[in-house]
């Protein structure tokens, strides 16, 4: 069930950000410019949650405190998709951590 939900938790922003990608491809127009594909392209495969509340966010003004905030948390999640496996497994791995004999 833990596997389960981590690939959930791992493709469902990607899956979410590729349909919004192609459905609603003035938006990202809008927030990344026209001819800009790398940076959304990197953002989904890289850092997905981070995208898709900068999307979700963003407004010609500009993001407001809550928009931020909400930002550095998704960027935190992202982050911790990629350090949580090795948190989570060293006590499995013997180098990871010290013996006393």
């Amino acid at each position: 069930m833990n596997c389960l939900i981590a690939l959930f938790g791992l493709i469902l922003p990607r899956a979410v950000g590729v349909y919004w990608w192609l459905t609603d491809t003035t938006r990202w127009s809008q927030v990344f410019g026209s001819g800009n594909v790398l940076i959304p392209a990197l953002g989904i495969v890289f850092v997905p949650w981070t995208t898709l509340m900068y999307l979700f966010f963003w407004k010609p003004e500009g993001i407001d405190l809550l928009g931020w905030i909400v930002i550095i948390i998704a960027f935190i999640g992202d982050l911790g998709t990629y350090g949580g496996g090795f948190l989570g497994n060293r006590q499995r791995v013997e180098s990871y951590y010290r013996r006393d004999y």
